[in-house]
């Protein structure tokens, strides 16, 4: 069976509560988890700076992530405005990768 496997990171707004970010990420993760489609949703926080976040995702595919972006807790997640996508990696195994 394949996987859909992501890394994201994110970091905190400029002005946002840190506590505020943390447990909100805290109870995004916990109802991601329940998602049907969702292999693994884990957030690491950066141990130098706080204000980094490590997201690792496996979905069955790429349509269970964008429905995921639909579900009501992660849409009250983002609503908050509490952090900033810095980038988002599509992961596959070694020697899988596409070519154009």
């Amino acid at each position: 069976m394949t996987h859909y496997f992501i890394s994201a990171g994110i970091e905190l707004q400029k002005g946002a509560d840190l506590m505020k970010a943390e447990a909100g990420l805290q109870r995004l993760a916990k109802q991601t988890r329940d998602e049907p489609e969702c292999h693994l949703f884990e957030i690491r926080q950066d141990l130098k700076d706080p204000t980094r976040f490590t997201l690792w995702e496996c979905w069955t595919d790429r349509a269970a992530l964008a429905a995921h972006y639909e579900m009501p807790h992660t849409k009250a997640y983002l609503a908050q405005d509490l952090t900033n996508v810095c980038y988002i990696e599509e992961l596959g195994e070694i020697g899988t990768r596409e070519t154009a």
